[in-house]
């Protein structure tokens, strides 16, 4: 027996008068899910920031008030840092395109888009200077040339891990919205 309130593909009911969030195409929207590395690594990040504030009120109860806002101050960067780590990665919505890095995030207008690819080529594991022969997603935009870091490679904390699988549909994704919204 299915049970239709349990998925998200079930028919949109023409009864109701509120669209549901996946509907509005000029949201920001992550077209995949977080990876597995990406995820343990915030959840590390959020642990080690639950022991800080631990520590933190053990030192307002029995220190000053400026070594526990210290403390209190660095759990609050580590949260911050955990948080920013989730949000890496790509978005896309009807306005164009958008690459969320750990320090900067880049917006690309679709009109701006020249094409979005798949290549085979040498990628980054997790993000450190080792490479390893993987595919990545680039970018190339107008008026703009030289090396463009890739949108999503299959080695990143999003699709290490995953089946390979996981990489082509959110590689297609963002393909078929660059088709959709480049041309105009």
């Amino acid at each position: 027996m299915p049970l239709p309130f349990l998925t998200a593909d079930r028919a949109f009911d023409t009864a109701d008068e509120v669209a549901l969030p996946y509907d509005d195409r000029d949201r920001w929207r992550r077209p995949y899910r977080p990876g597995p590395w990406r995820v343990g690594a915030s959840a590390l990040l959020l642990l080690l920031a639950s022991f800080v504030l631990f520590a933190g009120v053990i030192i307002a109860a029995t220190g000053t008030p400026a070594s526990a806002g210290t403390v209190f101050g660095i759990a609050l960067a580590v949260v911050a840092c955990a948080l920013r780590m989730l949000r890496m990665g790509v978005w896309v919505s009807a306005r164009g395109l958008r690459h969320v890095a750990f320090v900067r995030t880049r917006t690309t207008a679709w009109q701006q888009v020249v094409s979005v690819r798949t290549v085979q080529q040498p990628v980054r594991w997790l993000g450190l200077p080792r490479t390893v022969q993987g595919q990545a997603l680039v970018l190339a935009r107008r008026g703009r040339s030289g090396e463009v870091p890739p949108l999503l490679t299959s080695h990143n904390a999003d699709f290490l891990g995953r089946d390979q699988l996981a990489f082509d549909r959110a590689a297609d994704t963002v393909e078929a919205w660059a088709a959709e919204y480049r041309g105009g």
